[in-house]
């Protein structure tokens, strides 16, 4: 019998790319519902181009390597941000502007979205310690931005503004998470924790 052959992986590590992509992108949302900026074209592009393209490329990536979690994380989250710019942008350019998306339809998405990384969180768990602040973070921003769209007048307001300062520090915590992991590699030893 012929001895088998083990094939050793040496593709990259791709949770950087979408760790990045999440947090970059996560932080210039969040500086608008921090009411620091507004939202322009610059957020949705980040939101098409990096939030989601290149975290379903991440996704893919992580599929081939084997990573359930990341594959399911990345990808998910990358059409995340896709569906985010199309519930924005597709009513202004005609489709769906009859059934454009209310309160009451953006509190169920942002609901189911918290629960899907709800469960992600618990996964975490078996993680790194810096993976479960991200995904605790973030949990706590999707219910938040769940809850503010429940609300009227100045609560609605205060709410969205904590959402925002949370979610710059959920993607402040991605894009460290994400780059511990290049300076680690590339040093080829712990420098930073994760």
């Amino acid at each position: 019998m012929a001895d088998q052959l083990s094939i050793v992986d040496k593709t990259a590590n791709p949770a950087p790319l979408g760790l990045m992509g999440f947090g970059m992108t996560t932080v210039l949302l969040n500086l608008h519902n921090a009411n620091i900026i507004g939202l322009s074209a610059m957020i949705l592009t980040m939101g098409i181009f990096y939030g989601g393209a290149a975290q379903v490329i991440a996704g893919i990536m992580e599929w081939k390597k084997g990573n359930t979690f990341a594959t399911t994380a990345f990808t998910s989250y990358g059409m995340f941000w896709l569906t985010l710019v199309g519930l924005w942008i597709l009513p202004d350019m005609g489709f769906g502007k009859a059934v454009a998306v209310d309160d009451a339809g953006l509190t169920a998405y942002l609901f189911m979205w918290g629960l899907f990384t709800l469960v992600l969180f618990i996964g975490t768990f078996k993680l790194t310690r810096a993976l479960q602040v991200v995904f605790g973070t973030l949990t706590i921003l999707f219910f938040l931005l769940a809850y503010e769209h429940t609300l009227t007048g100045e609560l609605r307001h205060t709410i969205g503004h904590i959402a925002g300062y949370e979610g710059i520090f959920c993607g402040l915590s991605a894009i460290y998470t994400g780059l511990a992991q290049v300076i680690n590699e590339v040093y080829g030893k712990k420098l930073l924790p994760l």
